[in-house]
């Protein structure tokens, strides 16, 4: 299993946002959603480089999309999630994967619905802290999860 180490990524991640994004973020409308999305984003997501494009309500990342709520507040409800797709909600947040590989998570806590979309047959794994495998999904699978304590995942 080749896992990412967090740690110097999440520490270079964390110096962007507090530095960059919130000045950038400060002239555009919208502005203290975009950078609460991407805090929110970098909490959850851990060690993983910079994203591809950060809007008002998505994050993109390569192989990951990350969907805050609708406005208003309103939980994430639509899981809708595309054939070759694995996707969740976790604390209000719709994340939907579709690049092999392994992903490092924090601060996953709390049940949400899960949809595993993928080519049939195509296993998910979720994984405790120590790399061993907490749970699978085989592909088409669709249902709810206990998140925590979640530390890593793999699509496929």
């Amino acid at each position: 299993m080749n896992i990412v180490k967090p740690a110097v990524l999440l520490l270079a991640a964390t110096a962007l946002v507090a530095g960059g994004t919130a000045a950038a973020t400060a002239a555009k409308p919208g502005g203290t959603r975009v950078t609460s999305l991407r805090q929110t984003t970098d909490q959850i997501l851990a060690g993983h480089p910079e994203p591809l494009k950060v809007t008002a309500d998505q994050v993109r990342y390569d192989g990951l999309t990350v969907t805050a709520a609708p406005r208003g507040g309103a939980a994430l409800k639509d899981l809708a999630c595309d054939y070759g797709h694995l996707c969740m909600v976790v604390r209000g947040t719709k994340f939907d994967f579709y690049k092999c590989q392994t992903w490092n998570v924090t601060n996953w806590t709390g049940d949400g619905p899960f949809t595993n979309n993928q080519t049939p047959g195509t296993v998910a794994r979720f994984f405790n802290q120590d790399g061993s495998v907490r749970w699978t999904s085989t592909a088409y699978e669709a249902g709810t999860a206990t998140w925590d304590p979640i530390w890593s995942l793999r699509p496929c």
